[in-house]
């Protein structure tokens, strides 16, 4: 459950490490969850790279804290909540992704994400 005023880290190598959420697309939605796309805020960046602190960017989010039900009946939760910065055609602007992503990720049609990441759950 991400909602506005949420600090997520970034799990990717596009310089952001942290970025803090402002609103969520796709809706009348209060929070945003797994597979959701947030606008945000850079917060902490590493210097000499291309995004800013301060800049505003899109990010899917890809781990939550809060235990999300699949079908199947199983659980699944993350130790952080975590999102992956993307351009305006939803394809991510980093060339690595850092740290597992959940399998809802590739039934939203995120499928670059899905095939940078080190492990899918």
């Amino acid at each position: 459950m991400i909602y506005p005023q949420t600090i997520l880290t970034v799990a990717d190598n596009t310089g952001a490490k942290k970025v803090m959420c402002i609103r969520i697309l796709g809706g009348n939605k209060k929070y945003a969850e797994i597979g959701d796309t947030i606008i945000a805020v850079v917060k902490e960046a590493i210097p000499n790279m291309p995004i800013k602190r301060s800049d505003v960017i899109k990010a899917i989010v890809v781990r939550t804290k809060k235990t999300i039900r699949r079908q199947d009946g199983m659980y699944i939760r993350f130790d952080d909540n975590a999102a992956v910065i993307v351009n305006t055609e939803n394809n991510p602007r980093g060339t690595r992704v850092f740290g597992p992503v959940a399998r809802e990720i590739r039934d939203k049609n995120f499928s670059k994400i899905v095939s940078l990441a080190p492990e899918v759950l």
